[in-house]
């Protein structure tokens, strides 16, 4: 069942959200307003499977407002729901808002759990009694800080799932992962929503709407995706306030979990420093990137605009050497596919296995056209090749003086295997490692 938490702003619907999940997932802060997509997340309590769903706070707004448009997530959250978990703030009392809103919670006919909040101390009593005027039944006296009550809370639920667990997905059945980036206003969530089909997430002209990172499940030409929109990236200088860090910081937990990242840059802006800091990023960690340009259609001198893009990645990242790069339009929805095949292509490389025959064979090939320089007048022997792993394929060496390799060797062994083996755009990795002495301890 599909279990939704609702209330007006600042009762503590993500901090519930949070532990009943039992992570840390959405955003958490005083400020009241922080949550404004709808985020859905499976879990299990006790053995049986949950969706909850975190919604932004219930407000009265009207018209196009950035506050219209997040209550209007919140009510398809209501309609979507199977359980409703209704909060209000027993320190607080009831509120003119909680009757509004829960007024209309009854008229969706759900099932609802009604929910006295920060009630960890006697003086939340009177205001969780008053919670009974709700008609929504009796309050359940919880804390979703503390954990106070949330043991109630679940065999409430209970009653309202499966009795077996849904079983649990082959490693091959495993979604992509793939997390939209960028600086803010780039078109994530504009692209977020071309790809899915529907309006999932909050857009608009308002720079930083996107706080949380949103995980939709989806599918395309039969392979699953979990596609992740994230919050803007802008420069650490620029980054004072506590909501927008923590936002961040959810992007950059997004990008480390990802299989394929997708980077978007606004055409008209151009290629920016903050762009490349955040590619560099990407490559560090090891996951694919695909550079998306988007607003293409606004470019009028468009081969110019591809010389200085190709000028600027070899210039600034010759360690992805063949990026995928892709003109597009998130508004218009123009080439949009060509992302997720980019991403498919580009996963099944990231996925590659070399055998060590075909390596130590390509080995003595360029040992023999090109071997390492002399190093203090010694000549460095590169004696055996192996792919230590994938997801980035990853290569070590093991050499008399692994330490000694000079980076522009190292670069020309990566950017050889790159050529001759037939991965361009994905990151690559080679290790050196030093074999054992057998005269060392004699």
């Amino acid at each position: 069942p599909k279990v939704a938490i609702i209330g007006r702003p600042n009762v503590g619907k993500s901090t519930l959200f949070n532990r009943l999940v039992g992570k840390r997932l959405a955003i958490v802060d005083d400020t009241p307003g922080v949550t404004r997509d709808r985020r859905e997340v499976d879990a299990a309590l006790s053995g049986k499977q949950f969706t909850f769903i975190d919604t932004a706070g219930l407000e009265s707004s009207k018209g196009s407002t950035l506050e219209s448009r997040m209550r209007a997530q919140t009510d398809v959250a209501i309609e979507q729901a199977d359980i409703i978990l209704f909060m209000i703030d027993a320190r607080e009392g009831l509120t003119p808002l909680d009757e509004h809103f829960a007024s209309e919670v009854r008229k969706s006919k759900k099932q609802v759990i009604l929910l006295a909040n920060k009630s960890e101390n006697q003086a939340s009593i009177p205001g969780a009694l008053e919670a009974y005027a709700l008609g929504l039944g009796e309050p359940l006296a919880i804390s979703a800080e503390h954990g106070n009550g949330i043991g109630e809370l679940h065999t409430l639920l209970h009653q309202y799932a499966d009795d077996e667990p849904e079983e649990e997905e082959d490693d091959a059945d495993q979604p992509i992962q793939l997390a939209i980036v960028g600086r803010p206003n780039a078109g994530k969530s504009t692209l977020f929503n071309a790809l899915l089909g529907e309006d999932r997430v909050l857009t608009g002209p308002e720079a930083g709407i996107t706080r949380d990172a949103i995980a939709v499940p989806f599918e395309y030409k039969g392979q699953n995706f979990k596609l992740i929109d994230t919050a803007g990236m802008r420069r650490k200088a620029r980054v004072t306030q506590k909501v927008e860090k923590l936002s961040v910081g959810n992007t950059n937990t997004a990008i480390q979990y990802a299989h394929v990242v997708v980077l978007m840059v606004d055409a008209i802006e151009g290629l920016e420093k903050q762009d490349l800091t955040i590619a560099q990023h990407i490559v560090e960690e090891g996951r694919i990137l695909i550079l998306a340009i988007n607003k293409w259609d606004a470019i009028k001198e468009k081969a110019e605009f591809r010389d200085m893009l190709e000028y600027r990645l070899d210039i600034s990242l010759p360690q992805v050497k063949g990026l995928p790069v892709v003109m597009m339009s998130a508004l218009k929805g123009k080439n949009i596919e060509k992302i997720l095949d980019e991403a498919l292509s580009c996963y099944e490389l990231w996925n590659h296995r070399i055998s060590t025959a075909k390596l130590n064979q390509w080995l003595e090939h360029i040992l023999a056209h090109h071997p390492p320089p002399l190093v203090k007048g010694r000549r460095i022997k590169l004696r055996y090749m192996t792919q230590a792993k994938t997801r980035p394929p990853t290569f070590a060496v093991f050499a008399n003086k692994p330490q000694d390799v000079p980076a522009a060797y190292q670069k020309y062994l990566v950017n050889s295997l790159r050529k001759d083996f037939e991965l361009p755009g994905i990151p690559l990795r080679l290790v050196f490692r030093g074999g054992k002495n057998p005269y060392a301890t004699k």
